[in-house]
């Protein structure tokens, strides 16, 4: 199984990017898939999750109205579209797959396959 995530990059306060990550080696469409990010110094938290379907998705409070998960399951990839990006929003951003029950689909815990990270940095 592999997941790898791409997209990351330098950007300005305010700027817009996209992540994607593309899976292989698992039925994708049976997974839950999630973005997590890690800044430096910190533990690494939950960012949003989409079902199997993409007809549901979650996010964290912080990063609500500003980012959008998405997925495909015809090209196994799942995307995240970051908005309004904020210093504060630099991190390594990890996406993930599993299958957390709904009420713990924001533990990191609950995800069996992480992709390497991609470095997002915004500048102010």
């Amino acid at each position: 199984v592999q997941l790898q995530a791409s997209g990351g990059g330098l950007v300005q306060d305010g700027d817009s990017l996209r992540l994607s990550c593309a899976a292989s080696g698992l039925t994708f469409r049976s997974y839950t898939t999630a973005w997590f990010r890690q800044a430096p110094g910190k533990a690494r938290e939950f960012v949003a999750a989409s079902s199997w379907s993409g007809g549901t998705t979650y996010y964290s409070d912080s990063m609500k109205g500003r980012f959008t998960i998405s997925r495909d399951n015809a090209k196994n990839a799942v995307y995240l579209e970051m908005n309004t990006l904020k210093p504060e929003d630099t991190a390594v951003y990890y996406c993930a797959a599993g299958r957390p029950i709904t009420s713990a689909i924001r533990m990191i815990n609950l995800y069996t396959y992480w992709g390497q990270g991609t470095l997002v940095t915004v500048s102010s």
